[in-house]
């Protein structure tokens, strides 16, 4: 549905997707904020609550219904837990798009933050590109190491200073943008494969040696890979944070640089970007230009893991160390976003000569690590406490990344 500034976007809502909560409680248990504070305003039934209150006009979008919104992880677990099939996931993100239509927690520190982050430096490849590339001789120059070591971090406002440390490395190459494989199988007269890749934002920075990973074994599983250069962000970091139209205009410039019509598959080696890449349907439905295309981009987008299991991947031909420990996490957004959940078990039997070793929790890692950047200590603590029992136990080098066949190159 089209919105305008002046549009509630709760309102306008179909109805039925907000009254379908029962509010029978499957979701508590499950939910990190709830476990962390017992209140119910910090549960999905709570808030599908107040969301419903501000859609009939009982309430309005004011502060403390904006910090509620935002104090959602959004892990998404409430959609598996719910047995009436609620789309948590629209209702929390239309949530917060109200919170930022009126304004509930502006402030001009916040509106600084981001206008720098959301609106100059994520919407753009380039700009992004610049500034990590200027990180990227931060720290080759060791400025990063001297800063830290010499003390100066401590002059630094604390939640800087917490953040700090948590601040990532960045790759000494970025992504391959414009990249085409001429990969052709000699023992199959069958058409490749043909894949698009998205590099991601963050990840082009300091994940592109998985997206090199993820692009090699696609070849080696007889894909025809192709990068676009036009590709941008996938606006999952817009469309969950409240700036909707921002969160439209990446995906229209995604689907103009992908031919969806002559790809097979759109991949993606993040979960949280998978899960916002499989609406683009519904983010573009008043959009008669770009609505046959979305609705194609929606069916064809795939997690690598996910595709590789479809299409039946090799195991690598390299050998690998028997005492190696081998572990697949499955992200939040993978399980309950894309509700995809038999890439692990495939893995597992492909796999079944190495040693695994089961991440107890594993599917409150990533949700528990949203905690780390939040402006209330208390999570972090709680956060820092809850990863610690996650850890790996000691012993031989083992093996993590979701790409199943990327750590042996043969």
């Amino acid at each position: 549905m089209s919105h305008s500034v002046s549009e509630n976007f709760l309102k306008d809502l179909d109805y039925s997707v907000v009254q379908q909560c029962m509010h029978c409680g499957m979701c508590l248990p499950t939910c990190p904020t709830y476990d962390a504070t017992k209140r119910e305003s910090a549960s999905p039934r709570g808030r599908i609550a107040l969301m419903r209150a501000v859609a009939d006009g009982k309430l309005e979008a004011t502060k403390a219904f904006g910090d509620e919104m935002y104090f959602c992880l959004g892990c998404l677990a409430c959609e598996t837990a719910c047995p009436a099939g609620v789309d948590y996931a629209n209702l929390f993100e239309m949530a917060r798009a109200e919170t930022e239509r009126v304004g509930a927690l502006a402030n001009p520190k916040r509106n600084l933050i981001r206008k720098f982050l959301l609106r100059w430096l994520f919407f753009s490849r380039a700009r992004l590109r610049l500034v990590g590339r200027l990180l990227w001789i931060y720290q080759k120059l060791g400025l990063q190491t001297f800063v830290r070591k010499s003390g100066l971090m401590r002059l630094a406002p604390k939640q800087l200073r917490e953040l700090e440390p948590l601040s990532p490395t960045v790759c000494n190459h970025f992504t391959p943008l414009g990249y085409h494989s001429e990969f052709r199988n000699p023992q199959s007269a069958i058409r490749n494969r043909r894949v698009g890749v998205l590099a991601g934002c963050v990840a082009d920075l300091t994940f592109s040696d998985v997206n090199m990973d993820t692009i090699f074994v696609l070849e080696q599983n007889g894909c025809e890979v192709f990068v676009p250069a036009g590709q941008e962000c996938c606006g999952s970091l817009h469309g969950h944070n409240g700036e909707w139209e921002m969160a439209k205009a990446l995906a229209r410039k995604n689907l103009d640089a992908f031919d969806v019509h002559v790809l097979d598959a759109i991949i993606i080696n993040a979960a949280g970007c998978g899960s916002h890449m499989r609406h683009y349907d519904r983010l573009l439905e008043d959009d008669p230009a770009y609505l046959e295309r979305a609705k194609l981009w929606s069916e064809k987008v795939r997690d690598i893991s996910e595709y590789l299991v479809e299409i039946g991947f090799r195991k690598p031909a390299g050998k690998m160390n028997s005492k190696t420990r081998l572990t697949y996490h499955e992200a939040c957004h993978l399980v309950h976003g894309q509700k995809s959940r038999s890439s692990r078990g495939h893995c597992s039997q492909r796999f079944r000569d190495m040693r695994w070793w089961n991440c107890p929790r594993q599917r409150g890692v990533v949700a528990a690590r949203e905690f780390t950047t939040s402006p209330n200590p208390r999570w972090r603590r709680n956060c820092r406490r809850g990863k610690s029992s996650t850890s790996p136990p000691p012993g031989p080098s083992w093996w993590r990344r979701p790409t199943p066949a990327a750590s042996s190159r043969s």
